[in-house]
């Protein structure tokens, strides 16, 4: 795909989604997607090498967090992966910081390898377990916005999300279309980790392509026993 199919396929799906990107972004956003699909040759980083495809679930897909991102200045995007939804709120948002974190390097190395050529500034790029950069203090509760894609259920994910976000800040959660069980189940969770239940917007990106936000403000402090180690968030959810 060319950069101008490249242009008039995103200006199409974007103009319909009420996104705004203007030419300089867009040449990023297409560098970004001819590096991540040379390097998934190497290193398996996305199942979405088909370029409309990955204009839609990457591009497009990360992009419905941005209008929650207006007014604030520090975000993170935990278990990033291939550099989603983080990278594309970093294209359009050049003054934000913007911390990504895996726990998987080799991914992360994609990231920091295509990033030599473009040059985003303000971003930092950690390895490291969510749950033990949580435990810093340079981290914890230092985020006006955490987000992530992860497939994990609710109540796991915000174990890892919310002790990042400082009080008054949001969890951002990237759910399909089975997040209704897992908001009921997870209720407990979000009121013991400190959140409250802020909104939710259903978002239908393309024909068959659904993203719902679960959004969590942060009303109280997380205790300090959160998130728990040894996988406890995924082998024993909060309920």
């Amino acid at each position: 795909m060319s950069f101008e199919e490249f242009k008039k396929e995103f200006l199409e799906k974007a103009v319909k989604n009420k996104i705004e990107v203007n030419d300089k972004q867009l040449e990023i956003f297409y560098k970004y997607m001819i590096g991540v699909i040379e390097w998934n040759e190497k290193i398996n980083v996305t199942s979405i090498t088909d370029e409309k495809m990955f204009i839609v679930k990457h591009f497009l897909d990360s992009l419905t967090v941005n209008k929650y991102l207006d007014g604030k200045e520090c975000i993170i995007d935990i278990g990033t992966g291939a550099g989603f939804p983080g990278i594309p709120l970093k294209i359009v948002n050049e003054n934000k910081k913007i911390v990504l974190v895996d726990s998987i390097n080799k991914k992360l190395n994609v990231i920091r390898n295509i990033n030599e050529d473009l040059k985003l500034k303000n971003l930092e790029i950690i390895h490291s377990r969510a749950e033990d950069l949580a435990n810093k203090n340079d981290y914890r509760e230092k985020f006006d916005i955490a987000t992530t894609r992860a497939v994990s259920n609710l109540s796991t994910i915000l174990e890892y999300m919310l002790p990042f976000v400082k009080i008054g800040g949001l969890a951002i959660c990237m759910k399909g279309p089975n997040y209704e069980t897992e908001l009921s189940e997870g209720r407990k969770a979000i009121e013991i980790l400190g959140g409250k239940l802020e909104k939710i917007e259903n978002i239908n990106i393309e024909d068959e392509v659904e993203r719902n936000l679960v959004i969590i403000k942060k009303i109280k402090h997380t205790p300090s026993k959160y998130p728990r180690g040894q996988g406890k968030p995924l082998k024993e959810p909060i309920a």
